[in-house]
């Protein structure tokens, strides 16, 4: 990293979240500054939030405002020239993630690097969503008691955003993930209701629930839509609070708590397992326990 000579006040503050494969960091920079980058093995997207980045990398050049997204894919090097008083938000997806991510959803291995694009209109549409995802995520970094802290959250997040890149932006894959997806068979279907009535404690994400069933995410979503009636997740959902639920009936209200019953059916969150426990029971957990015999 370099400032010009002759630049003073120069000022660099950064807040960074790290969740597994992927980081979020707020950048701001006092004085331009020019930054070089070797080879990278990630996926990196650069959002201006107040002045401009000339950015230099694979033989594309970009300029980019508030409502252009800068891409880097794997490769190098990356050039970068920050102007006074900028600042930016930063994500870095590490490769295998991004790419595993995509695999799940088209339900094969992808080859090669995804050729996303150099530029990003971040102006309107789903890139302009996915934007703001990313920002909600990064403003919770300050809070220590965000439910991004806790495990389950930050893996719905992560993935979120990965699909969520996935969706927004053209790639040689594009067409394929808006083509509906087929449904995956009842025997497929099965495997993945088996897994989830067996250990609904267990922290499934869609993609684990697609993987155990062998087809992708996107078909078991589909075969889940029409076989069961409801999404994966809203199932596991379901399975969890009717164990949650006997269990709060037989225990001794003496002995545990609604929280260790929560937590060891799979809720992370005690105020959002309290709401669905209320919405699908019409009372609360609390009084279920209360009122055992």
């Amino acid at each position: 990293m370099g400032a010009p000579e002759g630049a003073e006040g120069f000022r660099f503050n950064a807040e960074v979240i790290k969740l597994g494969p992927l980081t979020v960091g707020q950048l701001g920079f006092g004085a331009p500054v020019t930054l070089v980058a070797p080879e990278l093995d990630a996926y990196h997207v650069t959002i201006p939030v107040a002045g401009r980045v000339h950015a230099r990398h694979a033989g594309h050049e970009v300029v980019a405002g508030p409502s252009t997204g800068i891409v880097f894919g794997p490769g190098g090097p990356v050039y970068t020239l920050h102007d006074a008083h900028s600042a930016e938000l930063d994500i870095k997806i590490e490769r295998s993630a991004l790419e595993n991510e995509l695999a799940a959803l088209l339900g094969r291995p992808v080859v090669g690097p995804i050729d996303l694009p150099p530029a990003i209109d971040m102006s309107g549409g789903p890139a302009q969503s996915w934007g703001r995802l990313v920002r909600l995520l990064s403003g919770e970094t300050e809070d220590p008691g965000s439910l991004i802290w806790q495990p389950l959250i930050a893996d719905l997040l992560r993935r979120s955003v990965l699909n969520g890149l996935l969706l927004s932006v053209r790639h040689r894959y594009s067409d394929e993930l808006r083509t509906p997806a087929p449904a995956g068979p009842p025997r497929a279907v099965r495997r993945a209701i088996d897994a989830i009535q067996h250990e609904p404690e267990r922290p499934f994400s869609v993609g684990d629930l697609a993987r155990i069933s062998g087809m992708s995410v996107r078909s078991l979503q589909e075969g889940f839509r029409r076989h069961v009636g409801c999404a994966p997740m809203a199932y596991l959902q379901s399975v969890r609070l009717g164990r949650a639920h006997e269990a709060l009936r037989r225990e001794d209200p003496a002995r545990v708590t609604v929280a260790a019953v929560a937590h060891r059916t799979g809720f992370a969150h005690l105020g959002r397992f309290a709401a669905a426990y209320r919405a699908r029971f019409g009372v609360s957990p609390s009084a279920t326990l209360r009122d055992t015999p």
